[in-house]
């Protein structure tokens, strides 16, 4: 039986030396794929800003983006060689340590036409947006100092092995993950989890409901993380191609599905069709095709997307009641669909298309390798976590004050707002000697 047993290959294996060896087109792709992903982390901020009140939006947009510098700098300078340089089964080794090891007798390392350094920003982008998935979890009530060491601590000990074990070579490497259903989302869901567990939920919680501020901000983010997971997905074939093209495809097909039955359901529900609603639907739907990218034909990615909006929509139905406080449905929208589709991956996939089996019946062994890497991924995601919050708790206090949660994070910890009133905007110009 014939088996496809990676989807992200780093690019330091199969090396040559530059000059002549640079696939132009192939590298034109990558280059826009890497801008896609890292617009993604604005866009989550967005998305995740307008879903909490207007109090708050700030810290949690800033909880987002912050992570592109020190996510991005701490991933440069060790993560990526933890997960990529050549190890052994549960750890890579050190030679890209400090960005040393991308030049030979002076010339810059190519790898299947693309520039070798150009994988430590193309998988620097999946890393920054993993962090800030987090942060959902745990909007209105984490320190922000507590959080920038979580985040540093949380990509080199906790992602970076995980990338290893699937995508580096690691003991998880026949497991099917084509842009990171394992790695990316039921990673930052199940961190998410253990965080919101530990932090405890926001004092109001039970008592009042949490409305988005910003209904606008939620469509806005949800519409660029779609236009950014085209880089995401497709590039994560590494080539322009025919892989590429039908990740490409996918990453269409899947969340639409989501979006019709997702909408379905509202409407079967309350009559009413919500626009946060659908803009979740795309999340959901786009987590649920990721690992299947570039494995399943689009008839399996509809599937995949269709399917994935009956556990998502229930579970943020009754997780209020759960008593679980996962401010932004993190679990719900990204554990929940990252793992059915991880496991529909292993369904669905197909040999003509690009995986390892052919036809709706499956590869019920590929199956079993799926669950495998699910049930790694939420063990180690969970006690690593734990293991480095109580270890950060011993440092630093991990949950604001109650006075600083109850006047909002944006004031307390930040000293801004997002919208200043319009008195406070004339006592400044008055200040400064404008018109009062």
């Amino acid at each position: 039986m014939k088996k496809l047993v990676w989807s992200t290959m780093p690019l330091v294996l199969g090396l040559a030396l530059a000059g002549g060896n640079i696939d132009a087109g192939s590298t034109a792709w990558m280059l826009v794929s890497t801008a896609l992903v890292l617009l993604m982390t604005p866009a989550l901020a967005f998305f995740y800003g307008g879903l909490v009140g207007q109090k708050n939006v700030l810290n949690t947009m800033m909880m987002s983006f912050i992570a592109l510098g020190f996510v991005g700098v701490a991933w440069a300078l060790l993560g990526y060689s933890l997960a990529y340089d050549n190890g052994g089964a549960f750890l890579g080794g050190l030679g890209y340590v400090g960005l040393a090891g991308f030049l030979r007798e002076g010339q810059m390392l190519v790898s299947d036409g693309l520039p070798s350094i150009l994988d430590v920003a193309f998988q620097g982008t999946f890393a920054i947006i993993t962090v800030a998935l987090i942060s959902g979890s745990l909007a209105g009530r984490m320190r922000f100092s507590a959080w920038l060491l979580l985040s540093v601590l949380w990509v080199l000990f906790v992602y970076a092995p995980l990338a290893h074990w699937v995508w580096g070579g690691g003991f998880l490497k026949g497991a099917l993950d084509f842009a990171g259903g394992t790695v990316v989302h039921i990673n930052a869901a199940v961190a998410g989890l253990v965080a919101a567990l530990v932090l405890g939920p926001r004092k109001a919680f039970g008592r009042v409901a949490f409305l988005p501020h910003n209904v606008p901000f939620v469509l806005l983010g949800a519409g660029l993380l779609w236009f950014g997971w085209f880089g995401f997905n497709a590039g994560s074939a590494y080539q322009a191609d025919a892989s590429a093209g039908l990740a490409f495809v996918n990453t269409f097909l899947a969340p639409a599905a989501t979006m019709v039955v997702w909408t379905l359901l509202d409407l079967g529900r309350e009559g009413k069709a919500t626009a946060v609603g659908a803009a979740t639907a795309v999340v959901v739907g786009l987590v649920a095709i990721t690992p299947a990218a570039g494995f399943v034909g689009p008839t399996g990615a509809l599937w995949i997307g269709a399917l994935a909006a009956f556990p998502s929509y229930f579970f943020i139905l009754a997780r209020p009641r759960l008593g679980l406080d996962d401010s932004l449905d993190v679990v719900g929208s990204h554990g929940l669909a990252g793992t059915l589709g991880a496991i529909l991956t292993g369904v669905f996939a197909s040999q003509d298309w690009g995986g390892v089996t052919g036809g709706l019946e499956g590869n019920w062994a590929q199956v079993a390798v799926q669950f495998k890497a699910v049930a790694v991924a939420v063990f180690y995601s969970a006690l690593g976590t734990f293991v480095l919050l109580k270890l950060i708790g011993l440092l630093m206090p991990l949950r604001t004050a109650d006075r600083e949660e109850a006047i909002g994070l944006d004031a307390a910890l930040h000293g801004e707002e997002a919208y200043p009133s319009m008195e406070g905007a004339i006592l400044v110009l008055d200040s400064e000697g404008g018109a009062a």
